[in-house]
């Protein structure tokens, strides 16, 4: 589905470009980084906020601009510091952004450290059996000023509560694009957003700490190893073969391991730093001891850090997450294979955090998608 704004979003102007309208407009250049600042660094929410620039070209900018593309709908937080936030677009699309805080002991809340989790579509086509972001189906992509606004809406939220985003810009130690939808199906408005978050006049926010996630888009694996931005890569691998992936992750028919693990490995050597191996463990599925010796294969050859996620219930989905004791034995054959290995259990569990769920739960709720039937 196209949806296109009746104007031009703020936030997705790049510095040229919005010199250039500027510039078409009849005022002086130099006024789009007088806006930029007013945008990345003091949180301007609307023209008129830009109170050193004349009255007309504020007018002007209300005029041509559309400052607010994402409203906050819902804000749930969970036991465990995990808030996710349900936001709506201008044509009453449902994204979430997730913030998880990671407090560092002897340290207060506000200084914990925080990652913000971005989407970059609205439901997802790539229909991976144990996620809810493609449970309605893939409805449209997000203009590159959609993505850089939820990180914008984030901050306003946070920097109160974060004395050090003054000075940094940002509220945020980490940025991971894994959220609604492939972030590599919208290759092109998401590298226009991480331009615009990266830049000196936007957000300065580092490369090394943004990670893209992927299921495994072979031929855009190899485009973002070849961009000068040094982003960080989480692969979601979830199965260790052919066998299991295919099982849960229809993208595995077209790009298998064979074509998928050479892609990584090129990634990885290219920019010299490890990836992620994202591994949702399910019950019965890929929780096997098998499965974890084949995965410690695979992450000794990339160089990979495993992330271990055990499963968040979604309704709608029968699958199981492994007892604590699985979980453990997993874990450890990974330890002992020598693999960089992390079981992150109880991430917003309680809020429903699992990409697209509570989506799901208010598109049911306003009649917008088919309710759950009944079991039995």
């Amino acid at each position: 589905m196209k949806y296109t704004p009746d104007k031009p979003l703020i936030y997705g102007e790049t510095l040229e470009s919005l010199r250039e309208r500027l510039v078409a407009s009849g005022e002086k250049p130099f006024r789009a980084g007088q806006i930029m600042d007013w945008l990345y660094k003091k949180r301007a929410s609307s023209a008129e906020d830009m109170t050193n620039l004349s009255k007309p070209l504020r007018a002007w900018l209300a005029e041509t601009f559309e400052f607010t593309p994402a409203t906050p709908v819902l804000d749930k937080r969970s036991g465990d510091v995990t808030d996710k936030l349900l936001l709506q677009l201008g044509d009453r699309s449902l994204i979430e952004t997730v913030i998880i805080r990671a407090p560092q002991k002897g340290v207060g809340q506000d200084k914990s450290r925080k990652t913000i989790c971005i989407s970059t579509q609205v439901g997802c086509a790539f229909g991976c059996k144990f996620c809810a972001s493609g449970l309605a189906g893939w409805k449209r992509d997000l203009h590159t000023g959609e993505i850089v606004a939820q990180f914008i809406e984030v901050c306003r939220r946070e920097d109160p509560n974060t004395p050090r985003a003054s000075e940094e810009l940002a509220s945020f130690d980490n940025l991971v694009v894994m959220g609604m939808g492939e972030p590599l199906a919208n290759y092109d408005a998401l590298m226009r957003a991480l331009t615009i978050l990266n830049a000196e006049w936007g957000l300065n926010f580092g490369a090394r700490r943004i990670t893209i996630s992927t299921s495994g888009l072979v031929p855009r694996i190899y485009d973002l190893a070849d961009e000068p931005m040094g982003f960080r890569l989480a692969l979601s691998l979830h199965g260790a073969t052919d066998e299991v992936r295919e099982q849960i992750m229809p993208v595995n028919r077209k790009w298998p391991l064979k074509e998928l693990l050479p892609a990584a490995k090129a990634f990885s050597e290219k920019h010299g730093r490890m990836i992620t191996l994202e591994f949702i463990l399910i019950q019965d599925i890929n929780d096997s001891l098998d499965q974890a010796q084949r995965l410690a294969k695979i992450a000794r050859n990339l160089h990979a850090h495993v992330n271990l996620i055990p499963y968040n219930t979604v309704q709608g989905l029968d699958w199981i997450r492994p007892s604590e004791a699985q979980q453990d034995a997993f874990v450890q054959v990974l330890h002992e294979a020598g693999v960089s290995a992390t079981l992150r259990r109880e991430k917003g569990h309680d809020i429903n955090a699992a990409c697209g769920q509570l989506r799901l739960q208010e598109e049911r709720e306003r009649g917008q998608i088919e309710p759950v039937p009944a079991k039995g």
